[in-house]
């Protein structure tokens, strides 16, 4: 991360004392690059000892001033410098269970929920350490739903914070503060694994630069925002020139010497390097791992949408797809009413998409252009902004003005529940691509069609028609590979903010 010793400010300050890069980026941004990157960790630990002051000294007046649940008699009634020693143990106790069950140092990538779980537990064991000690010593008839109140308001408080970093590394990764360059080397099966992570995960903090490859056709063409930077004897030379922090290297087994050389390479750089075990080209969830005596086993597994997974997924969508549609019924009515009044032709469009292991079916939409957009199309292909088979235009001539409302937010896809409630589709999955798209699919790219397409999934939530054809593969794959209902019920919640802001919606 980069000091306020190589910002290039202008001598002409404003009367603030920032220059214009501080009025282009933000006064927080250009706040946080003047911190050195060392300073976080103390900064996080500083803050967490001052939320657990903040956590007790709300339970002293939960509990002597508006004494809470239970009334104090006044002969217990305690002032609260008496407790000032057990807030210093309490702060230390925790501080050092942090350490150790976790939560130091943080972990980018780390859901919130995992977070706030491991504060939870090592809040609950510190607490209970001090009421034993207090039971044991007695120095003071402390109450002890003090130290209960203390423990729930620290999970509380700390959870909040670790809320509000996620939030603000979320932003900062924006100006790349916060993020590791990384160069790949090996766009295989294990390449294209591990592109698909970073691209579904901002929040490791991983951006990747580009990829290296001995394959004369992948060393020469990007995989959409990653690009292509040679065969892999050009290592040393692209991390010095793109100033790499990390190296994942993704070379087959048999290449060992050359991985070793790579390895010796990055340790002259001063450059951490990371080998991603060539493991038959399987994820970490399609590898089943058993043990022999000591000896690790390891076998395939089916992909995780099978099953009683399927099931679950199926009733999942049944649930709150009809939910949705009930709950969206008059406003799909006056979609409905609007499309008529504005333009002639009809108010629903269907057309034939490409659904789970190849199945045809008529995906279903409102009409968001002139009745004839189909014929028209050929007219404006040179207009095309999309990559790949896709065709998207920002600003398509043929959307009529309810058009342009509904599809900004999306909501032309409303009928699609009728296919989600039909089984056509799921609520969440793959983008249902056309025919004709799919015909021009690499071999690698037909794992997204093992699952049912979706109303919205990890391409919308992560930038929708901002990001290149490549991109919503590997996110589509990713997502297959990955699958939880936990992931189901966040990409859904993470759809209403995306589908709010109309970002990347054309």
């Amino acid at each position: 991360m980069a000091t306020v010793d190589n910002l290039n400010l202008t001598e002409s300050a404003t009367s603030d004392g920032l220059g214009t890069e501080d009025l282009r980026e933000g006064r927080f941004v250009s706040l946080v690059r003047r911190v050195p990157a060392g300073s976080w960790r103390y900064l996080l630990v500083l803050s967490d000892a001052l939320l657990i002051f903040a956590a007790f000294l709300t339970a002293y007046l939960l509990r002597y001033q508006a004494q809470l649940f239970i009334s104090v008699d006044p002969a217990f009634q305690l002032p609260v410098w008496s407790y000032l020693p057990l807030v210093v143990l309490l702060v230390v106790v925790l501080l050092v269970a942090f350490r150790f069950s976790g939560v130091y140092p943080y972990q980018p990538g780390r859901s919130w929920v995992e977070e706030v779980w491991r504060i939870a537990t090592a809040s609950t064991a510190g607490v209970i350490v001090l009421i034993v000690l207090n039971l044991i010593f007695r120095p003071m008839l402390y109450s002890r739903l003090v130290f209960l109140y203390t423990a729930i308001l620290v999970t509380g408080y700390l959870g909040i914070g670790r809320m509000l970093i996620m939030v603000a590394r979320s932003h900062l990764r924006q100006y790349d503060i916060g993020v590791h360059r990384v160069l790949l080397v090996g766009a295989g099966d294990v390449g294209r694994m591990v592109m698909r992570t970073m691209a579904a995960r901002p929040d490791y903090g991983l951006k990747l630069i580009g990829f290296l490859d001995d394959n004369p056709a992948k060393s020469t063409t990007d995989v959409g925002r990653f690009k292509a930077l040679g065969p892999v004897e050009n290592a040393a030379d692209v991390i010095t020139a793109q100033h790499i922090d990390r190296v994942i290297i993704c070379l087959p087994w048999q290449t060992h010497r050359t991985i070793q050389r790579i390895l010796r390479e990055c340790e002259q750089l001063d450059v951490a390097a990371y080998v991603v075990p060539d493991f038959f080209q399987l994820t970490k969830n399609q590898m089943k791992v058993e043990e022999l005596n000591g000896i690790p086993l390891i076998s395939t597994r089916d992909i995780s949408i099978q099953g009683w997974n399927l099931v679950l997924k199926r009733g999942f969508d049944l649930v709150v797809g009809t939910a949705m549609s009930l709950v969206m019924l008059p406003v799909i009515g006056l979609i409905g009413l609007a499309i008529r009044l504005d333009t002639p032709g009809p108010i629903f469009y269907s057309q034939v998409r490409v659904g789970k292991n190849g199945k045809e079916f008529r995906c279903y939409k409102f009409r968001s252009m002139v009745s004839n957009a189909d014929a028209l199309r050929p007219e404006i292909a040179g207009m095309n902004e999309s990559s790949g088979p896709l065709f998207k235009i920002r600003n398509d001539p043929r959307l009529t003005r309810v058009g342009r409302v509904i599809r900004r937010y999306s909501l032309d896809e409303l009928p699609q529940l009728y296919n989600v409630l039909r089984g056509d589709m799921s609520l969440i999955g793959p983008r249902p691509n056309l025919p004709s798209e799919v015909a021009h699919y690499q071999e690698w790219m037909k794992k997204r069609l093992s699952v049912s397409p979706g109303l919205t999934g990890l391409w919308q939530v992560s930038g929708r028609s901002d990001l290149t054809f490549d991109e919503m593969v590997l996110l589509d794959i990713y997502y297959v590979e990955n699958w939880s209902l936990g992931l189901d019920m966040s990409i859904l919640l993470r759809s209403v903010p995306a589908v709010i802001q109309a970002k990347g919606a054309y």
